[in-house]
């Protein structure tokens, strides 16, 4: 009987393997391949003003890519949504935070993660060009009023909530 307790689960799981085993499989996508998927459209290219460029190494590359990632999302859903052949050159002309990003904590230890709170948000400036050639210049900010006004856990609320109000102001074709 310990025998049978032993070999039973011993034979379902290789007869799961072999069922596994004998099903075909989508071949494999490389790193290039998923990267492309993940990338905005080439209708909205998202650049960094001189300004913040200065900032980039204190906020940290990285973090500062996946707000340049988030914003060209947005912005891109609105214009394949709204406005069908049009195309975004945007400059992201001023960039905080509401609490500390992984960089600010390395270069000063000193700051808690979760107690250290600013104000925070972003700045942007661009134009759009619509499908018929026009050009329209685009301009938003938003940063919160006082510290008070900050609400919400991330690192990136406000600026999260910045490309939020600008993505619905394109959409509603407020420029």
């Amino acid at each position: 009987m310990r025998k049978l307790a032993f070999f039973a689960p011993l034979a379902a799981t290789l007869a799961v393997a072999a069922m596994a085993q004998a099903q075909p499989q989508a071949p494999a996508q490389t790193t290039a391949q998923v990267q492309a998927e993940n990338q905005a459209p080439a209708n909205v290219t998202v650049t960094i003003g001189r300004d913040l460029q200065n900032q980039v190494a204190k906020l940290g590359e990285r973090e500062v890519n996946d707000q340049i990632a988030t914003l060209q999302g947005n912005v891109a859903r609105v214009l394949q949504d709204s406005y069908p052949g049009a195309s975004a050159q945007l400059v992201l002309t001023d960039l905080k935070p509401n609490r500390p990003t992984m960089q600010q904590q390395r270069d000063t230890p000193g700051l808690d993660p979760i107690r250290s709170v600013s104000i925070g948000g972003a700045a942007i400036e661009g134009q759009l060009t619509m499908a018929d050639g026009q050009t329209r210049a685009v301009k938003f900010s938003y940063f919160s009023p006082t510290i008070r006004d900050v609400w919400g856990y991330g690192v990136w609320q406000d600026a999260d909530r910045a490309f939020e109000r600008f993505s619905a102001y394109l959409q509603r074709g407020r420029f």
